[in-house]
């Protein structure tokens, strides 16, 4: 009698129940660490980089000594009062932006008319790089908070618009045909329909004017006469040759950046749950 060979089971992708067990996880646990995958690298290139002298230490301090420096500058050094001074103006415009962009876009959508003779408008201006604007909200607002909250706010307010005018306009037409069918009104079904089409491409428009708002706010921090905030904290530095600070503010405005980004990704999930279905 011929024994079937042990190479058979594994051959046909078997294997036994312990390593299938243990694999799940490892895999799972691979998964969580590629994020980090890319900072990792970054930061041994910088790190060859420095100790090589392909550029000179006064230019680019070493890794280590800039995460130092950017620890020590947000547990209480001059740091953290400049991170939360642009994390409150950027905020501050995003809100108002989100507040009066949100339903003017919804309203520009439902109205097909309405938004033909204010599209230029807003694509222009949308195109428009709003630092160019700079000069324009210089002589409205003058040199002031104001200002910076301003010009992000404007930034920010037309990326809303647009993508809730879009969500509005692209609604799925099998939905609003179903209620017009069961005898929805206008009201209704902008109430119940369009409404919420929108939000997702409404969650995207305000995940790019976050960001679009922070980009703004730290720009207009460093050229229109501020005394804080990240932007003149990066301009301060590199104008003294503190290149150790200069790099600790521009990755903890990096480091703003994606925490808004992610924060609005999981918002998102969590409100605009049935994307896609």
């Amino acid at each position: 009698m011929n024994k079937p060979a042990a190479s058979d089971s594994s051959a046909a992708g078997w294997a036994p129940p312990a390593s299938r067990d243990t694999a799940a996880p490892r895999a799972a646990l691979h998964d969580r660490m590629l994020p980090f995958v890319g900072p990792v690298i970054l930061f041994i290139v910088w790190e060859a980089v420095v100790r090589m002298g392909l550029i000179k230490p006064i230019l680019l301090p070493g890794p280590i000594d800039t995460l130092g420096a950017l620890v020590h500058g947000l547990a209480g050094g001059p740091l953290l009062s400049d991170f939360l001074v642009t994390v409150g103006r950027t905020l501050e415009a995003f809100v108002i932006a989100a507040v009066i962009g949100m339903p003017l876009g919804i309203a520009l959508g439902s109205n097909q008319r309405a938004y033909r003779s204010v599209e230029f408008l807003v694509d222009f201006f949308r195109s428009t790089p709003a630092s160019a604007l700079i000069p324009l909200f210089l002589l409205i607002f003058g040199v002031s908070d104001i200002n910076k909250v301003a010009i992000a706010a404007f930034g920010s307010l037309l990326i809303v618009v647009f993508n809730s005018a879009y969500g509005v306009i692209n609604a799925r037409k099998q939905r609003v045909m179903a209620a017009r069918v069961m005898g929805a009104s206008r009201w209704r079904i902008f109430k119940d329909v369009l409404i919420w089409e929108s939000l997702q491409p409404s969650f995207v428009g305000l995940r790019s004017a976050v960001s679009m708002s922070l980009v703004i706010v730290i720009v207009a921090e460093m050229f229109i006469g501020s005394q804080d905030g990240l932007g003149h904290a990066i301009l301060d530095a590199q104008q003294v040759l503190n290149v150790k600070t200069m790099y600790a503010a521009i990755l903890a405005a990096g480091g703003l950046g994606y925490a808004l980004n992610i924060l609005f990704l999981l918002l998102e999930r969590r409100v605009v749950h049935w994307s896609g279905r």
